[in-house]
Order: C-alpha cells, then structure tokens, then sequence
C-alpha cells in the first residue's frame, strides 16, 4: 500500500541524501518521500530520481557530486531505472 510505497521511495533516496549531506548541501527527505535541498542559496525539491537527473543534467557540479550514486549517471550516459511512456 501506501505506506509500503512511501518507506521504499525514502530508501530510495538515502545514497543520494548521505552524498548530498557530506557535501553540505543540508537535503530533506519532505512527505511524502520528496528530496530536498539547498543548490545556489535554493531549496530544491524532487518527487523522483527522474527529477534530480533533469536537473543535474546542466550542473557539472552536482554531476561531480552524485557520480557514484548507482542509477544516477549524468548526461551522454545511460540512465537505467525510469521507464519512458
């Protein structure tokens, strides 16, 4: 159910989340599993990974950051996990 969902997305986030807060960017996983957190002095918020790639897609630094996260290559990469429709 919901709740099962809401526990896996969040657990979803935490190899993106111990990343970004080793790298002082202060995330927050907001309700119900949206990661947040702060980019160029703004607060950030994503309902997925399919988000965050979007976003980090222009930011070579974010790119740099989030290497290693498994799922979360950056562009000119393949980008497993999101099935497009």
């Amino acid at each position: 159910g919901f709740f099962a969902e809401t526990l896996q997305a969040r657990r979803d986030w935490e190899p993106i989340f111990s990343i970004l807060k080793e790298n002082k960017f202060q995330p927050q996983i907001s309700y119900p599993a949206k990661l947040c957190f702060i980019s160029k002095g703004e607060k950030k918020y994503f309902p997925d990974k399919q988000a965050l790639r979007e976003f980090i897609t222009n930011r070579s630094s974010l790119q740099e950051v989030l290497k290693g996260v498994p799922n979360m290559k950056t562009k000119d990469h393949y980008w497993p996990s999101q099935k497009h429709t």
